[in-house]
């Protein structure tokens, strides 16, 4: 058994929680949660960009992310895209543009989603 040299004292347990309690006040917060949000996945006149817009219905200020895949004329060509930026609340904003790619043409949206985390207030 091996013996810890006398002039080392062990950290009294109460010491410990306090330090804890004093560094990681934001440690105990619950974790943003994110939330669906109404998006929109255009193709545009000529079928080749796609625009795709998204809505923050929160009633703050939010990081936004949105995805989009659809289908063009050539087969197993799904062209993706995927899009994140800040969204003021309540408004709607055009996140990005895609194109088929190739000179493809498209013809279908197959999939989205778009999904919001409120942004947190900021501290003055």
């Amino acid at each position: 058994m091996r013996r810890r040299p006398a002039d080392r004292q062990p950290v009294p347990l109460v010491a410990l929680w306090l330090g804890l309690g004093l560094l990681g006040p934001g440690l105990l917060t619950a974790p943003a949660l994110a939330e669906p949000v109404p998006f929109s996945c255009v193709i545009l006149p000529g079928d080749e960009i796609a625009s795709i817009t998204l809505t923050n219905s929160l009633a703050g200020d939010a990081s936004c992310i949105v995805t989009c895949r659809f289908q063009t004329t050539k087969y197993n060509n799904n062209p993706q895209i995927t899009c994140a930026k800040p969204v003021p609340a309540g408004k709607e904003v055009q996140m990005c543009r895609l194109t088929s790619g190739g000179g493809d043409k498209m013809v279908k949206l197959r999939e989205g989603h778009a999904e919001c985390t409120r942004l947190p207030r900021a501290v003055n």
